[in-house]
């Protein structure tokens, strides 16, 4: 449920928009209110917390303009997702408005019902997705603070080593009967020299290492500590899912920014389709036999496809690990892998018994950044068949699913438009 709130001192403005909003976004459903002026604005904007503000700039008390500063006083900005409607188009009345909060604007008689809706879920989009980078923010500062004081240590520690190294030498001149006591220590100074570089290189380069160091000590703390209190089991889970969730977000954060980085003139190549069958077959061994798998492959039809290898390795690792990963819990997994021509086209298709996915509900959300479906099912951030379909974009394809809850899913992978 989406709340919005029309502020607009004009009845026939205000008619028109919700006539234009209808009862529902996409697939969420819409709950409107209206203000018919600022002072009532900012009450309701109080009591409701909408999800987004149409906001007329020309109002009976205030302007649009006005609203806004007086919003941004009392909210946090990351909170605030508004729309403003202007009388006139001017770039310099839009860059005014931008610039005091907005995150969009359309011009009166200038926008039918298909873009007033489009820029509400846009601004939704974009006030959500603020919101969600700004909380992981948070968290990856205070990973970050804990990586300058280490990386402060380090330095003091250098430096303090190279001046014992100094020391050492000028010792070494003035007295030879201690030549060799000099030598090893020299050599076991320069072994601390080289961990200390190889340190301060994972830290400075390497984010995720932070994480495994909490994780590490958390779960020495865990084994070696003694609570007599019985909630400081429900505290150390939440403390455990805290660390496992940050970890995993850095890692699929890291791994979206990787695609999104590549370069695009990665070159196709004839690809064995086995080939890339037994690498991926080889990294998942650990959930397959776990889990008992059956995995089916048929390539006889299509062997080999023109493509990217590594991009074809990813597109399979992700599709037959979330084949795993979603497992019916009554039954063992079974995925059955074929490639072959469809219409003259090569068409890539993974088939599994698992939970299945109501795509009424879900259909235009499955590929979306982070989302997820099955969160009771399996840990995750809903990254996999985001870059799933990335890849296959980049490459002119397509993907298809038919799915049935509680039965399984088929994801047919059109490799060439």
């Amino acid at each position: 449920m989406k709340r919005i709130l029309l502020v607009d001192d004009n009845e026939a403005d205000r008619l028109l928009y919700r006539r234009y909003l209808g009862q529902t976004l996409g697939h969420e459903r819409l709950e409107l209110h209206e203000a018919c002026s600022g002072e009532e604005g900012l009450a309701q904007f109080q009591t409701l917390q909408p999800d987004c503000v149409l906001l007329d700039y020309n109002l009976l008390d205030t302007d649009g303009l006005s609203f806004l500063e007086d919003l941004t006083q009392r909210f946090p900005a990351e909170s605030l997702c508004v729309v403003m409607i202007t009388g006139g188009g001017s770039e310099a009345l839009a860059v005014r408005v931008l610039n005091s909060g907005a995150l969009d604007y359309l011009v009166k008689g200038h926008f039918d019902q298909e873009m007033l809706c489009r820029t509400v879920r846009h601004a939704i989009e974009k006030n959500e997705w603020r919101q969600y980078v700004g909380r992981y923010h948070d968290e990856l500062q205070g990973i970050n603070q804990q990586l300058r004081d280490s990386l402060a240590e380090l330095t003091e520690a250098r430096r303090q080593l190279h001046e014992r190294n100094a020391q050492l030498s000028a010792a070494n001149h003035e007295v030879a009967t201690r030549n060799q006591e000099l030598s090893i220590t020299n050599q076991q100074l320069a072994r601390t020299n080289a961990d200390l570089d190889n340190f301060v290189y994972a830290a400075s380069h390497d984010l995720k290492q932070p994480v495994n160091n909490l994780r590490g000590l958390f779960e020495e703390l865990r084994r070696s500590a003694t609570f007599h209190d019985p909630d400081e089991a429900q505290v150390l889970r939440l403390i455990d899912d805290s660390l496992q969730g940050l970890h995993t977000t850095i890692t699929d954060l890291a791994a979206v920014v990787q695609e999104q980085r590549q370069p695009d003139d990665q070159i196709d190549e004839s690809v064995a389709v086995a080939d890339i069958l037994t690498e991926v077959l080889q990294v998942l061994r650990p959930q397959i036999l776990k889990h008992e798998a059956r995995i089916d492959t048929d390539v006889a039809e299509l062997p080999q496809v023109q493509y990217v290898r590594s991009n074809l390795r990813t597109i399979l690792l992700n599709l037959l690990a979330n084949a795993i990963k979603y497992r019916h819990p009554a039954r063992a997994p079974h995925v059955s892998i074929r490639t072959h021509l469809l219409g003259g086209q090569p068409v890539l298709e993974v088939q599994d018994n698992g939970l299945g996915i109501n795509l009424e509900r879900h259909g235009d959300k499955l590929f979306q950044l982070f989302r997820r479906f099955h969160p009771q099912a399996s840990a995750g951030t809903g990254v996999g068949l985001y870059l799933v379909n990335r890849l296959v974009q980049s490459h002119g394809g397509r993907i298809e699913v038919e799915s049935t809850e509680g039965e399984g899913t088929l994801f047919r992978v059109w490799l060439r438009g």
